[in-house]
């Protein structure tokens, strides 16, 4: 009988240090939190946005802390972190306020910004969620967390 994700990964996580989940928690949730204040999801003292939220900028600030979270969880030393690097890049430029961070409007300019890169902001997001995810299966499969096929009789 197949084991559903849930129970493949909860079965890994049992075999192994609990730390690591402990750690992933962590990284999710400083993520979320920096990671929303840096960009001014929502207000705070240190930063303010200067073009409005958008609808997908909150949950998509979501799945890049759980994602983030899930790769430190599984992370070993070297491994697929260049393309959590870059994931994490382009989900940070994506949710960002496009006039606020510096980094764009240098490369950009303010009228260009807004004109060519703000509409494909969603896109960079995306982008950047999906290298995420390929960070992580990619350290699953290295580490044969999730079987490429499952025994016949579900002998894992």
């Amino acid at each position: 009988m197949e084991m559903g994700l849930t129970n493949q990964l909860s079965t890994h996580f049992a075999r192994h240090d609990p730390h690591k989940i402990i750690r992933g928690i962590l990284i999710a949730t400083f993520s979320f939190a920096a990671m929303g204040t840096i960009t001014a999801v929502w207000g705070n003292p240190f930063f303010t946005r200067m073009t409005p939220i958008e609808g997908w900028e909150l949950p998509s600030l979501f799945m890049f802390a759980s994602l983030a979270g899930v790769f430190a969880a599984i992370r070993q030393p070297s491994c697929s972190t260049n393309k959590a690097g870059l994931g994490s890049i382009a989900s940070f430029l994506g949710i960002a306020c496009p006039t606020c961070n510096k980094v764009l409007m240098f490369i950009f300019g303010g009228e260009a910004l807004m004109r060519w890169f703000d509409p494909i902001r969603p896109t960079v997001t995306a982008l950047g969620l999906f290298l995420l995810a390929l960070s992580i299966r990619t350290e699953w499969r290295k580490r044969r967390i999730l079987p490429l096929a499952v025994p016949p009789f579900g002998d894992i």
